[in-house]
């Protein structure tokens, strides 16, 4: 089958809207491909790359309806080519193409995999935009430099003016730019009755499942024949018109929120909207205008901050780590500015831990591939904090064990905000928390066998120490850390007796971190 131009989609580039679907061209091949460089370059979650190739299938199943030409390859086809760079190779050759081209890739290291195809190919290779995010690629200089930090909220106020988004001209709706203040809310007895049941897809995968394990791709987490989560744009718009009308009502409260005491823990009020996005299924600007509409049409039940801090989300989160990411690669994922290198416990691959909430926070992603953004951050991203957990091994967690896991989204959250290693570039201080936050915030304690009043003891909540003994081992380090002065001037006050009983009880509980505490 001759192709005159051959080009790749990858499979986070799944974009029906891309100006390369509007025409149909008989000369262009699209190579949509499952690769087993991708599926094994980290040990991910088997229903993450389920979910994966279901929704590359899909996708190429739409472009041939719309009657694009599609070489859709298997497992089993490109089980004989090493990596992605001797398939394409192949591929020109085989289809007598003229050239090849590739969107840009969202990782680094894919894109400099397919850069350098231009100096092993006798055609010529181009690259072309994505055409997902809201600040074009080339303007991320301006904003974002290397080993800089860079306020979120300054880059946020940034975003909100340059695409009028809750502005009148030039102040923001409501007079304020950030309600968060207002959006940390924990659950109350009489709120769990409200929390609305998960939109959930049954996508069949068993096919998939079995080609994985055909060719031995080594996975974690819950296998599962069915993928719950959207694999297109109809069933991601679907999800997303879901959102509006059931939870974002009550999604700034009760963005921070965890608890036990419902059927429906792992979802809450969250979209789960993230593999549509990083999957580029919906573009962050429609998300948005969802969003917006729900708040003009919803007679006032969609208050400001509930619509603010979602959009805060897209508009300046998602759209500032992807800055922050390509600012700094490739060198961040060598950042370790805390020095830490032990190794990831045994319990963050089967939750098997004492500790209800890393035990609720794991087992839900090893069931789900799933997680809300405070238990990545202030549950299993804290304890490895204060664990001092080498951050390749986190990351390597991270990035495998969650269906949204990209490398660009996935790094600055996981070195940055959760670890601290790369010494500030994002966040003003590290985000520690002894076991009072995660009482504050949850009910997890509640069932938990450890204390969280405690601070040493077999009782104790592990937390506490490991807090305090994080604070004093890094005293050097953040004393010059203003953000830094009250959890110092606490540990000043505290009797010699006292400290010297919380550090051994600390280091008693990280040399035995293996065995789940």
């Amino acid at each position: 089958m001759q192709a005159k131009y051959l080009r790749l989609i990858l499979g986070d580039q799944l974009n029906p809207m891309h100006s390369w679907f509007q025409k149909i061209n008989t000369d262009v091949v699209y190579v949509i491909a499952e690769l087993h460089q991708e599926a094994s370059y980290t040990k991910h979650h088997s229903q993450k790359i389920t979910a994966f190739f279901a929704a590359m299938n899909d996708f190429a199943k739409q472009l041939e309806n719309m009657g694009h030409r599609v070489c859709y390859l298997t497992l089993d086809d490109t089980e004989k080519y090493q990596n992605l760079t001797e398939l394409i190779k192949a591929l020109t050759i085989d289809h007598a193409s003229e050239s090849f081209t590739f969107q840009r890739p969202d990782e680094y290291r894919l894109r400099v995999q397919l850069n350098a195809m231009s100096g092993l190919l006798d055609i010529p290779v181009y690259e072309t935009d994505s055409e997902h995010f809201l600040l074009p690629f080339d303007e991320l200089a301006e904003h974002f430099q290397v080993a800089t930090h860079v306020r979120m909220e300054k880059f946020y106020r940034y975003m909100r003016k340059r695409f009028a988004i809750l502005m009148n001209g030039e102040k923001p709706v409501g007079d304020a730019w950030n309600f968060d203040a207002n959006n940390r809310q924990s659950f109350k007895k009489d709120d769990l009755k409200f929390i609305p049941k998960p939109l959930i897809f049954d996508n069949p995968a068993e096919n998939y499942l079995l080609r994985i394990n055909k060719h031995k791709i080594k996975t974690i987490g819950r296998e599962s024949t069915n993928v719950d989560y959207a694999i297109n744009r109809q069933q991601s718009l679907t999800l997303l018109q879901f959102f509006c009308q059931h939870q974002l009502a009550n999604f700034g409260n009760f963005q921070d929120a965890m608890t036990l005491a419902s059927p429906y823990a792992y979802s809450l009020y969250h979209s789960r909207l993230s593999f549509s996005l990083n999957c580029k299924m919906i573009s962050p600007a429609e998300v948005i205008q969802a969003a917006l509409l729900a708040y003009d049409d919803g007679n006032g039940k969609i208050s400001l901050s509930q619509v603010e801090g979602f959009i805060r989300q897209i508009l300046g989160w998602r759209e500032y780590v992807r800055g922050m990411y390509w600012a700094n690669m490739p060198n961040y994922s060598e950042q370790n500015f805390l020095a830490a290198k032990r190794d990831l416990p045994d319990f963050f691959w089967n939750a098997k831990t004492h500790m209800q909430c890393l035990k609720s926070a794991i087992s839900q992603s090893l069931e789900h591939a799933y997680a809300h953004h405070i238990q990545r951050l202030m549950i299993t991203g804290n304890f490895a904090l204060l664990a001092g957990i080498d951050p390749k091994q986190v990351d390597e967690w991270y990035l495998g064990i969650y269906i949204d896991a990209i490398e660009w989204v996935e790094l600055p959250n996981t070195r940055s905000m959760a670890l601290f290693a790369d010494g500030g570039w994002v966040a003003t201080k590290p985000y520690a928390a002894s076991g009072n936050y995660i009482n504050k915030m949850s009910d997890y304690c509640k069932s938990c066998r450890y204390n969280v009043k405690e601070k040493v003891g077999a009782n104790a909540c592990p937390l506490n120490s490991l807090y305090w003994n994080f604070i004093d081992q890094h005293y050097d380090k953040f004393s010059s850390n203003h953000r830094m002065s009250f959890p110092l001037r606490n540990w000043d006050k505290m009797a010699p007796a006292k400290k010297i009983e919380i550090k051994a009880h600390a280091e008693m509980l990280l040399s035995k971190l293996s065995s789940g505490s």
